[in-house]
């Protein structure tokens, strides 16, 4: 996977995964792999995780990296990210992004992201779900950075499944990444 993966990021700087994970030890796995690898190609990794995995993570990246390359290490609080202005609101979350990522774009620092999508409870519209992953997939494009967006599977009803393959054009399945055929890109769903 790792190799799929760097290649794929040395090919194109802009690539939107969605990886549905199910098993904790598949997912820390996963996320350790992403921020090391982009250790060492020389990128920042924005790390939009919670209080409870976060620590989890931070522990296997301890055995694998320095303290200097721990400092390029941004961990966001992923509550505080989706939640900034109270709810789940897209256009809060891009502004709490945005002001994130100014300093990497303005100062051409390469850097790539990983967000650990949660939310509560399924009350939470996930209409606007997919507005929110339209607005990231563009992002993606227009800023040229590659991003993983992690959702737990089994939290997962159907329709947004379906949601989630139309708006990343690359999903993430155990150690394989492959194309998917239900990508819309960003253009198309004008």
């Amino acid at each position: 996977m790792e190799n799929k993966i760097n290649q794929l990021f040395e090919d194109q700087k802009s690539v939107h995964v969605l990886y549905a994970y199910n098993e904790m030890e598949n997912y820390i796995k996963q996320v350790v792999n992403y921020i090391r690898e982009g250790i060492f190609a020389g990128d920042y990794v924005i790390v939009i995780e919670n209080d409870r995995i976060y620590p989890l993570i931070e522990k296997e990246l301890d055995t694998l990296l320095s303290k200097d390359q721990m400092k390029l290490v941004h961990r966001i609080n992923n509550f505080d990210f989706y939640y900034s202005s109270g709810s789940y609101h897209p256009p809060a979350i891009q502004d709490y992004f945005n002001k994130t990522v100014q300093p990497y774009v303005e100062n051409k620092i390469s850097f790539r992201s990983w967000a650990h999508v949660e939310w509560t409870t399924m009350k939470d519209p996930l209409h606007l779900i997919e507005d929110f992953e339209k607005v990231v997939d563009e992002a993606v494009n227009q800023l040229s950075f590659p991003l993983i967006c992690a959702y737990k599977g089994e939290r997962m009803p159907e329709y947004l499944k379906t949601i989630l393959m139309e708006t990343h054009p690359y999903v993430l399945v155990e150690d394989d990444l492959i194309a998917s055929e239900q990508y819309h890109p960003s253009n198309d769903r004008k």
